[in-house]
C-alpha cells in the first residue's frame, strides 16, 4: 500500500459553487515535494490539514474531522471506464491518491502511518455536493456518486508529520467493529435505517455522524 501522489489547491473562481466567496479549492494537483499536514483547528475556522491547499467553503468543509481527503486510485480508474475519459489523480479534489488501500472499506476509527511520522484516522465517507458536481462535470453526477457508495475517506490528524509521493501506508490500527466508511455513507445518505449501527464506532465517528445516529435511535448527544 502507498501514497501515489498528494494533491493541493488554490481559491479558483467558478460558476459553480454556492460558496460565498465563489471561489473553490477543489482542483487539486500533485504537488512535487514533500508537504507537511497538521490538525487545522475546528471546522468553520480551521481548513485543509495540508500546507498549500485551499478550503475555500468553511462552512462545510475543512476542520480537523475533515482535515485529509483521500481516494483510492482503483476507484479513479473504475470511473474512468464508465466516464469514458481520463482521470488524474486528485480529480476528485482529493488530497492523498492511494494505490492498493481498499479506503472505502476502511474501518471508521482505523489509522494509517503515511511515510516516517504522519498517522491520520478515518472519521466518515465524502458527501457529494454541487461544487464537486460542477468540477467533475457529468449530468446527474450527485446521484451517481451516491449510487456507487465508494465515496473515499476524509481522515483527522492524530500525528502531524511531512509526506510525499511513494511513501509507504501502513495500518496501524484497526478496530474491531464493522462500521466502514461505506456504512457511515450509506447511512447518512441512502440507508438511514442503518445509522444506530454506527454507534459501535464511538467517538472516532465524524461528529456530525455521531449525533445523527444518536438522533435516530432516540439516544442522547453526549452534550446534552
Amino acid at each position: 500500500m502507498r501514497l501515489l501522489t498528494v494533491n493541493t489547491g488554490r481559491p479558483r473562481a467558478v460558476s459553480y459553487t454556492d460558496a460565498p466567496s465563489g471561489v473553490t479549492g477543489i482542483d487539486k494537483r500533485p504537488a512535487d515535494g514533500p508537504v507537511r499536514v497538521a490538525d487545522p483547528g475546528p471546522k468553520g475556522t480551521g481548513g485543509s490539514g495540508l500546507a498549500g491547499d485551499s478550503v475555500c467553503d468553511l462552512r462545510h468543509h475543512g476542520g480537523s474531522d475533515q482535515a485529509v481527503y483521500a481516494f483510492a486510485r482503483e476507484e479513479l480508474d473504475v470511473w474512468e471506464r464508465e466516464l469514458g475519459r481520463p482521470l488524474a489523480n486528485g480529480a476528485f479534489g482529493e488530497n492523498l491518491t492511494t494505490g492498493g488501500v481498499d479506503v472505502s472499506g476502511a474501518r471508521i476509527g482505523e489509522r494509517w502511518r503515511i511515510g516516517a511520522g504522519l498517522v491520520l484516522e478515518v472519521t466518515s465517507g465524502r458527501i457529494p455536493c454541487r461544487t464537486f458536481a460542477g468540477h467533475v462535470g457529468e449530468e446527474r453526477w450527485v446521484k451517481r456518486f451516491t449510487r456507487a457508495a465508494a465515496p473515499g475517506a476524509y481522515l483527522r490528524v492524530i500525528e502531524p508529520g511531512e509526506i510525499r509521493a511513494g511513501d509507504p501506508v501502513e495500518i496501524v490500527y484497526r478496530p474491531d467493529h464493522d462500521v466502514t466508511v461505506r456504512m457511515e455513507f450509506l447511512a447518512t445518505t441512502t440507508r438511514r435505517d442503518l445509522l444506530p449501527e454506527l454507534l459501535a464506532a464511538g467517538d472516532a465517528l465524524h461528529p456530525e455522524a455521531l449525533r445523527a445516529a444518536l438522533k435516530y435511535a432516540g439516544r442522547p448527544a453526549a452534550d446534552s
